[in-house]
């Protein structure tokens, strides 16, 4: 890297926010089976072919439970929307009932920069064509993984650009191996690529341009979230 690149980088590189830096406390570790529990509903209730009157019944039950976790004597900033990122992505988030959650892991074997390995097992609320994974979250869970994968430079930033080229379609209910490493680091931009197989099948393939971002930035995002949080929209 050039004098001039490395410049540009002034105030920019910080702890990746994919870094967990505190313990899950009680109330997360509850809020992690709540997300366990409401994300088995969702599955199960988009494939159920429960009777009408079994429905109506299970209706019933999940208002009351919106009753209890609505409870007006919570723990203040305890909401999972408020927690780490590692507890809140929409794909990893152990506390997000919309993630699979999938799996990552770092490998540092593969030379300057780590590389990121991520697996991930999609079921029906994720088809696309039939029996097969919707592109649009083929192309999500690349986001997250090269994402964290650019975290690696310690400068992490925001995706600029991403660009998925399909190779296979993606069934579902099988594994999927997705792979992303660092191609290059120029100035303020990262490169990343990534693949992703079920066994030797390769399923997509993906590149990326990240923007590092400085510190204060992401403060910024952060405070103006806490101001337009889950309290804010109830």
């Amino acid at each position: 890297m050039t004098n001039s690149e490395s410049e540009q980088f002034e105030g920019v590189s910080f702890p990746s926010f994919h870094d967990r830096t505190t313990e899950l406390t009680d109330a997360d570790k509850a809020r992690v089976r709540l997300a366990a529990a409401t994300r088995q509903l969702i599955l199960d209730s988009f494939i159920s072919t429960a009777r009408i009157d079994d429905i109506d019944t299970a209706i019933v039950h999940i208002s009351k439970a919106l009753e209890s976790i609505n409870a007006p004597d919570g723990i203040p900033g305890s909401a999972a929307a408020e927690s780490h990122f590692t507890d809140r992505s929409p794909f990893y988030g152990a506390m997000n009932p919309l993630s699979m959650p999938m799996a990552l892991q770092q490998d540092d074997s593969t030379g300057e920069f780590a590389s990121i390995i991520g697996r991930a097992t999609f079921t029906e609320p994720y088809e696309g064509p039939p029996g097969h994974v919707h592109g649009g979250y083929i192309a999500a869970a690349f986001d997250e993984v090269l994402g964290m994968t650019q975290s690696i430079t310690g400068r992490p930033g925001m995706t600029g650009t991403l660009t998925i080229k399909y190779r296979a379609p993606t069934p579902l209910h099988q594994e999927i191996v997705y792979r992303g490493w660092v191609d290059r680091v120029e100035g303020r931009k990262i490169f990343t690529k990534g693949t992703s197989h079920i066994g030797e099948t390769l399923c997509a393939e993906a590149e990326a341009v990240f923007l590092s971002m400085p510190s204060e930035l992401m403060d910024k995002l952060r405070k103006g979230r806490d101001l337009s949080g889950p309290a804010q929209h109830q």
